[in-house]
């Protein structure tokens, strides 16, 4: 017994089948050229070049905080008071021994540089009188608490287990709407509206009588009420 495998039957090997020419796969006449200078064309450090950075020295290291943003440290002004000449020209008029001449003749000499505050009038002493009233303050925080209004609370309702408020007024839940003149009255466009509707009913039969006369004719109630019971009557047998 042979080793050859013969192909499975099938009706298309009866066919003759054409030979097909396989053309060849194209190349370009610049390949090798193309490989040379992509080989010619490739150097280190070609784009970027060399690193020229120069090299840190070893003291020179990270350091810890040294990358964060330093603000620049607040320098606070010293307080100068507007007091300070008036205070220093006061000091030099109490250590001298002849003080009313050495004080009237300093302020002449510095009334124009110096800018002096006025003088406050200084506070009066315990056995001084001043001003007295007999109003009975007490008295008469009662007699205002008792006529003034009481505060309007405006009413609110909590909608949530935490107690947040919402007024009440605009949420719905008050029945204002009854409190209106108009309230369970038809509206004035329903009333125009079923107007109208009557209106174009009435035209329409006004037409209907008129182009169908003889076609039509509307018979009473007794007329009809025979008519059924003859039928009635009629079906029955």
């Amino acid at each position: 017994m042979s080793n050859f495998i013969y192909p499975q039957e099938s009706i298309y090997n009866l066919l003759t089948r054409e030979e097909v020419i396989k053309v060849p796969r194209y190349m370009s006449k610049f390949r090798e050229q193309v490989k040379l200078e992509k080989r010619v064309n490739k150097f280190p450090h070609k784009t970027m070049g060399p690193a020229k950075v120069d090299v840190p020295l070893a003291t020179n290291f990270l350091q810890k905080h040294s990358n964060e943003l330093k603000l620049p440290k607040i320098v606070q002004p010293v307080y100068m008071s507007k007091f300070r000449e008036q205070v220093k020209l006061e000091e030099r008029v109490n250590k001298s021994p002849n003080k009313t001449m050495l004080a009237t003749n300093v302020l002449q000499k510095h009334s124009k540089e110096l800018k002096l505050p006025k003088i406050v009038q200084p506070v009066s002493a315990r056995t001084e009188k001043g001003l007295y009233t007999n109003k009975n303050f007490i008295k008469s925080n009662a007699i205002e608490n008792i006529m003034s209004l009481p505060k309007i609370v405006q009413p609110v309702y909590v909608d949530t287990k935490k107690g947040d408020k919402q007024p009440l007024e605009n949420s719905g839940l008050i029945p204002k709407f009854i409190k209106k003149k108009d309230y369970g009255q038809t509206p004035e466009y329903l009333l125009q509206r079923r107007e109208e509707v009557r209106k174009a009913q009435e035209e329409y039969d006004n037409y209907v009588k008129e182009h169908m006369r003889g076609a039509m004719k509307e018979i009473s109630a007794e007329e009809r009420h025979h008519i059924i019971q003859v039928n009635i009557q009629m079906y029955s047998e």
